[in-house]
């Protein structure tokens, strides 16, 4: 004779399956946030162009405050209303070939357009070093249209856009 709770069994393991599935789908997302108690709203200077490249301070610059703005962890706020102040450094700006053409040796088909960066966050006031990284590099694959100045000027935004990324996303993730 069955004991009368057997058929529970399986029920009870499908519905704990169930209910456990769905968690699984979290995996790749973060768990919190690498920041300090009571930082909330950071400045984020003009970013300093050490690369010789004119204007991508600029570019750079308004690319990490729009992907601030994206992640949500932090606000922008003026320096006088901010915990914290982002200061980052534009290393180098490199365009590297990737791939050539097959009839030439000497064209490049495909371009890598690489931009490295430091950066520091530092607590305010008091300027106490929060997050700092050195050699952050954001990059763009860009495909060789009529001449090298235009596949650059085409690449720039995505770059910039990258490199942000990476920058906001080491300041404040935490796996």
């Amino acid at each position: 004779m069955k004991h009368p709770n057997t058929r529970l069994v399986p029920v009870a393991f499908s519905l704990a399956l169930f209910l456990i599935m769905p968690l699984t789908g979290c995996v790749g997302y973060r768990l919190g946030s690498n920041l300090p108690p009571g930082i909330h709203t950071v400045y984020v200077p003009i970013f300093v162009n050490d690369t010789g490249e004119p204007g991508l301070e600029t570019l750079t610059t308004s690319a990490a405050i729009a992907e601030i703005q994206k992640d949500g962890t932090l606000r922008i706020a003026p320096r006088e209303q901010a915990n914290c102040v982002l200061e980052v450094k534009l290393r180098s700006y490199k365009m590297n070939p990737l791939r050539y053409r097959r009839d030439q040796t000497t064209t490049a088909q495909e371009y890598r357009l690489d931009l490295t960066a430091d950066y520091v966050l530092k607590k305010l006031p008091g300027n106490e070093i929060v997050s700092q990284g050195n050699g952050i590099t954001g990059f763009t694959d860009v495909q060789s249209i009529s001449d090298l100045p235009s596949a650059r000027k085409a690449a720039l935004p995505a770059t910039a856009a990258d490199l942000a990324h990476r920058i906001i996303r080491e300041i404040t993730e935490y796996w």
